[in-house]
């Protein structure tokens, strides 16, 4: 004797007439179903949830944890409710047929849904453990896993339409080939991204971790995910940029890592000398200047050669433009030479140099370029600024003058 024979002779010894009886047996029966799997439910989330736990206690891996994180035991727990209720609520259903269908169909398709879900939680859980993996830091992975999963969601959305439906799966992929068009329009960012985060990372473009500037979109500062929509930059001030994946490969933009990964980072900036400070030395200037000790070497060797070339040339000296001389201005690019090859926190295995730009309205541009040792924004900016601050302070001991912008008084 089943269930519903027992439930059906219970209400006929109460009294309940047989018009009745079948629907009042029918409710109590569909109650007690889902009682059961909700029971099920209950006892299941508490169950391997604790089963979980007391594995990643034990266990030396990440992985348990993070399944845990990612919810992993509570989508689990779904599973058995489903069965009960597939298993027992149709045959409740035996008029009208429609009807039983319908419910078979809609639990079924409740059934896919929760099977992708747990494979969404098991995949993020993968993802947060390679994070934790020094070869896998830098790796797009949020990329490769949500295509993964918009393909699964599109194979999961065809099947619970061919569930609810009762049609073939190949009469949705036929439908889906006149669609292509829309697909593709609706679906445009999302395939541009996904070629986006293959070239990125098949050209090793860009990496989380990196700086980058990009002045176009505010962004500069540090990559801090790379998905297959958009990368998001902490800028310098906290800020987040978040930009196209595919205007990584479609704009152009500047990567920092080189930089980072060198031996050194460059130092290039400019000081501002006035024209009318520059001049040929004579004999007492430059005498003074030699008591400068970078320089006093230089100097003499230098006298040496302009002595001999002007003897042989015959020279009229009491004219000083004519024959060789020094002027003030190459002895203090000598000098700025000379201190940035002896200064610790210079790389001397690369470009050391002083150049002289093109005169401006400012006056004429004498750029020192050079590679800090440092490369920290901080102590690197400490080393910028204390070259300058000598360099500037320098000045005056070879009768140079730094260009400072003063407005012309308005006339009275």
């Amino acid at each position: 004797m089943n269930w519903n024979e027992i439930l059906l002779t219970f209400f006929h010894d109460l009294g309940v007439s047989p018009q009745w009886a079948k629907p009042l047996t029918l409710l109590v029966l569909f109650i007690l179903t889902l009682l059961l799997a909700l029971l099920l439910f209950l006892v299941f989330r508490k169950s391997i949830t604790f089963i979980f736990h007391k594995i990643a206690k034990r266990s030396v891996s990440h992985f348990d944890d993070f399944l845990i994180q990612n919810k992993v035991p509570g989508r689990l727990s779904y599973l058995p409710p489903l069965f009960v209720l597939l298993a027992f609520l149709p045959p409740l259903i035996t008029q009208p047929l429609w009807l039983r269908e319908l419910v078979t169909h809609i639990l079924e398709a409740l059934f896919v849904v929760v099977i992708l879900t747990i494979i969404r939680t098991f995949l993020l859980s993968i993802r947060d453990l390679l994070k934790t993996l020094s070869n896998f830091k830098d790796k797009p992975i949020d990329s490769y896993i949500q295509v993964f999963m918009i393909l699964l969601w599109f194979v999961g959305i065809i099947l619970i339409l061919s569930l609810l439906t009762g049609k073939e799966i190949g009469t949705f992929l036929t439908g889906l080939g006149a669609l292509s068009a829309v697909l593709l329009f609706v679906f445009k960012d999302t395939i541009l991204g996904f070629v986006a985060s293959v070239q990125i990372t098949v050209n090793d473009t860009v990496r989380i971790g990196d700086w980058i500037t990009m002045r176009n979109n505010d962004a500069d500062g540090d990559v801090i995910s790379i998905s297959l929509s958009t990368v998001r930059v902490q800028n310098f001030d906290k800020t987040i940029t978040s930009i196209p994946t595919y205007k990584l490969i479609s704009d152009s933009f500047v990567n920092w890592r080189g930089m980072s990964e060198s031996q050194g980072r460059r130092i290039k900036r400019a000081l501002l000398i006035k024209v009318n400070s520059i001049r040929f030395l004579s004999s007492d200037e430059i005498a003074e200047i030699k008591r400068i000790e970078r320089v006093n070497n230089f100097i003499e060797q230098r006298e040496k050669e302009i002595k001999d070339y002007n003897a042989k040339n015959k020279a009229d000296k009491q004219l000083l433009i004519n024959g060789r001389n020094m002027t003030n201005l190459g002895l203090f690019r000598h000098y700025v030479e000379t201190y940035l090859e002896k200064h610790e926190k210079i790389n001397q295995e690369m470009t050391i140099m002083c150049r002289q730009l093109a005169p401006s309205p400012q006056g004429v541009p004498l750029e020192i370029y050079t590679f800090s040792k440092e490369k920290d924004w901080k102590r690197y900016e400490h080393i910028q600024a204390d070259l300058f601050d000598h360099f500037l302070a320098a000045t005056p001991y070879f009768h140079l003058e730094c260009f400072e912008y003063s407005p012309i008084p308005p006339k009275v």
